[in-house]
């Protein structure tokens, strides 16, 4: 993007650098919830509309923009800001679990819904995380995988596809 800029767009690449300042000037992370920002608080932790009583963990702010298009979860965001990976130096002090436990145990969370992602990292976040605030005493859930809307399963991968048939339902 970088080169297509410089080369064939030098107006649009001053824009874009400008906008990036302005946004490096304005935004920061939310108090509670983590996402960026403009006040102290964001919106959806401000607003008196939300379930406070469920907690749904994701790794980036991105993930929270995915989760609110589905327009299904109606409770509040934490965003880890990563998930654990000890091979990259990311432990659980890096991603701010202790500002989750303070979060999920103020008594209001009656259910911490874990989305991080189906990595391999996101996997051992979610479990780590869920051991750490069931041990407190804290309702946790995973979301559920598996086939994709329209997937046919000629084309979907065989962990996708043994997980669908493992988390199957009755109809």
């Amino acid at each position: 993007m970088a080169y297509h800029l410089v080369q064939r767009d030098r107006a649009g690449a001053e824009r874009l650098a400008g906008t990036l300042s302005e946004a490096l000037k304005r935004l920061r992370h939310c108090e509670r919830c983590n996402t960026l920002t403009e006040q102290s608080q964001c919106e959806l932790c401000s607003s008196p509309r939300r379930d406070a009583s469920l907690l749904c963990v994701v790794e980036t702010p991105a993930d929270l923009l995915m989760m609110e298009q589905t327009q299904v979860y109606g409770g509040l965001y934490f965003i880890l800001l990563g998930r654990l990976s000890p091979l990259d130096g990311v432990g659980p002090k890096e991603i701010q679990l202790d500002k989750l436990v303070e979060r999920a145990a103020d008594g209001v969370v009656k259910e911490v819904i874990l989305a991080t992602n189906f990595t391999v990292e996101g996997e051992a976040t979610a479990h780590y995380v869920g051991e750490l605030l069931r041990s407190r005493g804290l309702k946790v859930t995973r979301i559920a995988r598996g086939m994709p809307m329209g997937g046919e399963l000629e084309h979907v991968d065989t962990g996708t596809l043994a997980q669908a048939v493992f988390e199957r339902r009755e109809i």
